[in-house]
């Protein structure tokens, strides 16, 4: 990695310009060249049984921004390889027009971690409401539908600095809860489990197995 600091005025500026990848083979672009907003329009035909637009609907949306997001970095075809937790923070109504807002945060050899904020505007009453942020991680294909290496990031400001970092951070926590939910599949003992569940909302069925429970829960 190399930093690079511009002059402005014959001043360097105090603040880090840009950071870049010192590979000299490798393409590189700036977030701001695949910056994707997508907006629709809510319609009836997108509502639930309890007149709020389907998740499922929100959800759909939110992957058509990650790939155009994420070819337009990439200049090639792309695949959704994951999607972090999608929050729905607030419900949206039908007549209101959604604003999907996409954004590059990090990039591997061939994936892209793409951030999405999703807006609800009520342009009758003027409000805007925030109802989701996600992550959705990307992976450039080839013609030959093999993994294929896309631009390095040209990280201009210090939040794209800090979403670099965010993701690295969510990509090493997301590692971490997999080994420790293996873990917990790898090293089941039955007594330690239902003594962690004696506080749990759930019944243990006793007729799946020979085990006496009653010893167990006593």
């Amino acid at each position: 990695m190399q930093i690079r600091v511009q002059e402005q005025s014959g001043k360097k500026i105090n603040f880090i310009h840009s950071i870049v990848y010192s590979m000299a083979h490798s393409k590189i672009k700036s977030a701001k060249e695949s910056e994707t907003v997508i907006t629709e329009l809510m319609i009836p035909s997108y509502a639930n049984f309890g007149g709020k637009i389907h998740g499922g609907i929100i959800l759909s949306l939110m992957d058509k921004v990650a790939y155009v997001c994420a070819s337009k970095h990439a200049g090639a075809y792309c695949v959704t390889a994951s999607i972090d937790t999608v929050d729905f923070l607030q419900s949206v109504e039908v007549g209101e027009l959604v604003s999907l807002k996409a954004k590059i945060n990090y990039v591997g050899k061939s994936s892209m971690v793409v951030g999405i904020r999703v807006e609800s505007e009520n342009v009758k009453d003027e409000t805007l409401k925030h109802t989701n942020t996600s992550y959705f991680t990307m992976v450039a294909k080839d013609d030959n539908n093999k993994p294929q290496e896309v631009p390095a990031l040209m990280l201009e400001t210090e939040e794209d600095i800090r979403r670099f970092l965010e993701a690295i951070k969510r990509k090493e926590l997301k590692q971490t809860v997999k080994k420790e939910t293996l873990e917990v599949k790898t090293n089941f003992q039955l007594v330690e489990a239902i003594e962690l569940l004696k506080n749990e909302r759930c019944q243990i069925n006793a007729s799946f197995t020979d085990t006496d429970f009653t010893s167990l829960i006593s």
